[in-house]
């Protein structure tokens, strides 16, 4: 536990201290790591910190002052070393996305305490339950990419690996003594191919504003102008697309498309500075929306009839199950399974097997129920 005797973590800042502490990584056969990124304060986000934990100390690597972490792919690939993570999915994401790291042995605690059924398995709940310590969640907001960082964030860093090592043993021992460690290893596997989801800032993303769909092409192709616009300057200011306009303000802009300055202040969401700011090129975007050329919509095909009873029907099983077991839905079978099976449908247990090969504790302890599932919906 971190006290006032407890060292602080130490800094790593300059190359050559960056190959020692790779060097010290290696060495050992378990690590704690966490990162943090600046997706609340940049156009494209990117990871501020990395922090990592052995059982002796705690060190915290500033990506900002380093031209190359590439000292640590190894300790992140080595399949000896086991690594552990509270929510790695993200992690693993930027990691790979900003270093093209690689990753073998993962440990996520996030992950197992879902598998084991509990109810809180944020970070600062668990540790608030197992070590009475308390994580001030004023923090998880803070802009990471400012440098100095004061000492209350290094602290707070600190404090999200200092006790990850500790909880990994007692969830490793539940897990093992309920039977559900191999079920856990499964998932652990899974994360190491997490595949490299970039955060883009497509032009299209209209697509993806809830509502986009709901609107006459005309006032679509106003849509479309509108997010151009968003992007460009959230590009040149570096903010995140949200801090420039939330995308219910785009969809009002596009529903009402305002003509002239009276108009706009009436628009609902959007704000004095931003009209200060904006309205007038807004203006001028929504007009160069309302000449072009209606956008071409991505085609979303209609899905067969039968594989939608079949999804139904497995999603049904799928909700029975996580009751059964006390857990959510997803530990019983991940979303992306439960699709492939509804589309490609296996009617053997050799079938069943292709689909499920990469969970094969899923396939042995619910495979039979699966394929009577399936051949109800025939």
């Amino acid at each position: 536990m971190i006290t006032a005797k407890s060292p602080p973590p130490t800094l790593v800042a300059r190359p050559a201290v960056l190959k020692e502490l790779a060097q010290t990584l290696l060495g050992e056969p378990i690590l704690a790591v966490d990162t943090e990124s600046n997706s609340l304060y940049a156009y494209q986000e990117q990871v501020c910190l990395v922090q990592f934990s052995t059982s002796q100390a705690d060190f915290l690597v500033d990506p900002l002052a380093l031209d190359d972490l590439s000292p640590l792919a190894p300790v992140f690939s080595n399949p000896q070393i086991e690594k552990v993570f509270h929510a790695a999915e993200y992690d693993l994401i930027c990691l790979k996305r900003d270093f093209g790291f690689e990753f073998a042995n993962i440990f996520d605690t996030m992950v197992a305490s879902r598998i084991l059924g509990r109810q809180e398995c944020g970070l600062g709940a668990i540790l608030q339950a197992e070590f009475n310590v308390k994580l001030n969640k004023r923090h998880q907001r803070a802009n990471w990419g400012e440098r100095p960082l004061p000492d209350d964030l290094l602290a707070y860093a600190q404090l999200d690996t200092h006790y990850l090592i500790e909880l990994r043993q007692r969830l490793w021992a539940e897990l093992n003594e309920r039977g559900l460690l191999p079920l856990a290893l499964e998932d652990f596997r899974r994360l190491c191919h997490v595949l490299d989801r970039n955060h883009e800032h497509q032009i299209d993303g209209c697509w993806r504003i809830t509502g986009a769909f709901d609107l006459p092409l005309r006032n679509m192709a106003v849509l479309s102008e509108l997010c151009r616009y968003r992007d460009q300057v959230a590009r040149r200011l570096n903010r995140p697309l949200f801090k420039v306009f939330a995308d219910r303000t785009l969809l009002n802009l596009a529903s009402s498309c305002p003509t002239n300055m009276e108009q706009l202040e009436r628009v609902a969401s959007l704000s004095r500075l931003q009209i200060e700011r904006h309205g007038r090129a807004l203006l001028e975007v929504i007009k160069r929306g309302l000449s072009a050329e209606p956008p071409s919509l991505p085609r979303r095909p209609r899905p067969d009839e039968r594989f939608l009873v079949r999804l139904d029907e497995l999603r049904a099983w799928r909700k029975k199950v996580a009751a059964r077991m006390g857990v959510g839905s997803d530990v019983v079978l991940p979303r992306e399974y439960v699709f492939a099976l509804a589309e490609r449908n296996p009617k053997s247990a050799e079938e069943l097997a292709q689909v499920l090969q990469v969970v094969p504790w899923r396939l042995e302890h619910f495979g039979a129920e699966i394929l009577e599932v399936l051949r109800r919906c025939e």
